[in-house]
């Protein structure tokens, strides 16, 4: 099991940058595929990243790529997602998530991660 806590996220104009970081438990945070997700209020759950076990693969959603950046720390045991550019529809919560140790593809979908963090909210003003 591992816990998932995010950090970093806050109300930022348009045009601007942040960066959240979810940082995890344990001593086995490489053996996990890692995403990002956002959830705007009233809308479902969207993938937004995801990086592979050691980070040398990584995919983004088309509403982000080339604004946005995953990356990974693993003796740090954190993952991090910067954000440029940030548009107001860019405002969710997001959400960090981990795959089972047993799967170390990079996957898009919210019923193939088992670890959720709580969530940060990240508000873009016009």
């Amino acid at each position: 099991q591992v816990l998932l806590v995010e950090s970093g996220g806050g109300l930022v104009q348009a045009g601007g940058s942040l960066r959240l970081s979810c940082a995890a438990s344990g001593r086995t945070f490489g053996t996990y595929a890692m995403g990002w997700f956002r959830q705007a209020p009233g809308k479902v759950r969207e993938f937004v990243t995801a990086i592979s076990r050691s980070g040398s693969s990584t995919f983004y959603a088309d509403s982000v790529k080339g604004r946005f950046t995953i990356s990974r720390d693993n003796a740090k045991n954190t993952v991090y997602l910067q954000m440029n550019s940030l548009k107001p529809e860019d405002t969710a919560v997001y959400y960090c998530a981990a795959r089972s140790p047993t799967l170390g593809a990079i996957a898009t979908r919210t019923n193939e991660y088992v670890y959720w963090g709580q969530g940060t909210q990240v508000t873009v003003s016009s």
